[in-house]
């Protein structure tokens, strides 16, 4: 009886381990089979709100803003779990509808020609299925947007305790004339088991008309961390300033703004965590610079653009770090530059600021 017993409960346990196996291994099928990348050179829409002007004029200053908006999670107190931080979600709903509200109201505020937004979540259980892009849209009113989509994850159930789920999320241009057009570039990403919780990293090139018949070409973009794989970071810096250079080399505008993810001071970065090293300026093709390099009036970069988000924002401790900003061809003029110092409120990025002119 005893035996009979032993094997009962030992086939019970078996029973539970194989279909714990099972729901595992079909979990694992589900995710790798859901994995795709969104495919190289495909055209954008233009959602255009309003009237916008037809063209951009040669020796008229305009100004941008590029600004990584971190899924209006990063209020102040988040911490991220795969920085190492607690937090998987935003803190509520409503946290997320006030933060993405707070940034459309900023930028409407400050009334940008031309802004560049990164990590704009549209449908996330990260940030409660909260559409930033229409939020965001909404408030800052007349003008032409477009997104490009570089997240699209399956539902991931980690951490257990707080599953980062499935995730849509891309970057935003954003002009007050009308692009002729706007263009997915697909960035080399890694093969290994971590693109699945990677982005789907990309850039847009977004194309507007002048009124000398050149085009402005206004790249966003999102690089990946320095962390990465180095021929993966070089294959995107590598295809970056190729297109680039081709855009200049056709008699057009070029201005690169977004998160490079890499440190853009000229700086000592050897007591650098390692997804804060330096950006390879030595490598940018001739023509091109660091826009703050060659600003010709007041250029303040007292501030930092990104923090650390393993702990919550301490002014003063946490470590801060210069990742965002914008590179420009030097047909354009820069005329200032300011990195603005928001002490993180909206997000763990804080936003750069350009003003500029093209050259007849």
């Amino acid at each position: 009886m005893k035996e009979n017993k032993k094997h009962r409960g030992l086939k019970i346990f078996l029973g539970v381990l194989c279909s714990i196996l099972l729901v595992i291994a079909g979990y694992l099928i589900y995710v790798f089979t859901s994995y795709y990348r969104v495919e190289d050179r495909k055209s954008l829409d233009i959602i255009t709100e309003g009237s916008a002007p037809e063209e951009l004029s040669s020796g008229t200053t305009y100004s941008i803003i590029t600004y990584n908006i971190g899924f209006c999670a990063y209020t102040p107190d988040f911490s991220f779990f795969m920085d190492g931080g607690k937090s998987s979600w935003a803190e509520s709903e409503e946290s997320v509808i006030k933060d993405a509200d707070d940034i459309g109201n900023f930028l409407k505020e400050r009334d940008p020609d031309l802004y560049l937004l990164q990590e704009v979540d549209t449908d996330g259980t990260r940030s409660y299925h909260v559409n930033q892009f229409e939020r965001i849209m909404d408030i800052t009113g007349d003008g032409s947007y477009i997104f490009a989509q570089n997240f699209d994850s399956p539902f991931l159930f980690w951490p257990v305790y707080q599953p980062h789920g499935s995730n849509q999320s891309g970057i935003v241009t954003y002009s007050s004339a009308e692009p002729e057009s706007s263009t997915r570039r697909s960035l080399p990403v890694s093969e290994s088991v971590t693109r699945i919780v990677d982005l789907d990293r990309c850039y847009s090139i977004t194309r507007i008309p002048t009124d000398n018949g050149n085009l402005l070409c206004l790249y966003n973009l999102h690089l990946s961390a320095y962390g990465s794989d180095a021929s993966v970071r070089e294959g995107q810096t590598s295809m970056l300033f190729s297109d680039m250079e081709a855009d200049y080399e056709a008699g057009n505008y070029v201005i690169v703004g977004g998160d490079f993810n890499h440190d853009l001071r000229d700086e000592d970065t050897s007591g650098f965590p390692a997804w804060a090293q330096s950006f390879p300026v030595e490598d940018l093709p001739e023509g091109f610079s660091l826009a703050f390099n060659v600003c010709e009036g007041e250029c303040d970069l007292t501030a930092n653009s990104c923090r650390d988000t393993e702990y919550a924002y301490d002014p003063g401790n946490t470590f801060t770090v210069l990742l965002d900003g914008f590179i420009v061809s030097d047909n354009v003029t820069v005329e200032y530059y300011e990195n603005l110092d928001l002490d993180f409120i909206y997000s763990d990025h804080n936003p750069v600021y350009m003003e500029f002119s093209l050259n007849p």
